[in-house]
């Protein structure tokens, strides 16, 4: 929602998405013939297609009260499997939209540099308390505390804005992200010509 504030919704998610005819035909054949290092690349199409919308000077919103079904993993490797191609999409079309970011808008800019950024820094500061833990015994309270508060922060504004406590407890979800799915974004990065 933030991101249409600027006309350029950066992934228009696969289910969700509807795109004007003269668009897509416009772009079919880059969308069709989809290459990463030189060959083909299978998944991340959604990305992919709203990056190309906004390389050829086309808009792309969000609609707040539009609704959509879609199938969602619910068991943890469908899951995993799901968030590996998630994060080599997003690294991979993230490169691809490096050089269009200046022309969209500062915030934009900001943004996908924060969304690749944060798990980075997220990794940074879990590997330095874990350094600190192994050369000195000592529990690393300052690292753990500031992934706390950012988590608690993050979901308060949730919450607030929805006027829903329940979004409180997705500060559970740090867990997840921290000990399955910053490792798995560790190897997505290392594995990004894997198709």
């Amino acid at each position: 929602a933030a991101q249409a504030r600027f006309g350029a919704v950066m992934c228009c998610c696969g289910p969700c998405a509807m795109y004007r005819r003269s668009a897509l035909v416009l772009l079919l054949e880059q969308y069709e013939t989809q290459l990463f290092r030189g060959k083909p690349s299978d998944f991340g199409e959604d990305r992919h297609l709203t990056i190309l919308m906004l390389k050829a000077g086309l808009r792309t919103e969000y609609v707040p009260d539009a609704i959509a079904a879609t199938v969602v993993p619910d068991r943890l490797g469908p899951y995993l499997r799901q968030q590996l191609r998630w994060a080599r999409s997003t690294f991979r079309d993230t490169m691809l939209a490096l050089h269009l970011l200046p022309s969209l808008n500062r915030y934009l800019t900001l943004d996908v540099l924060g969304q690749n950024l944060g798990p980075l820094l997220l990794a940074l500061s879990v590997l330095a308390g874990l350094a600190q833990f192994a050369l000195t015994a000592a529990v690393p309270w300052p690292t753990g505390l500031m992934i706390a508060a950012m988590t608690i922060s993050r979901c308060s504004v949730a919450a607030f804005r929805a006027r829903q406590l329940r979004f409180l407890g997705f500060s559970l979800h740090t867990f997840i992200n921290v000990f399955l799915l910053l490792p798995l974004k560790a190897y997505a990065l290392c594995t990004l010509s894997n198709s």
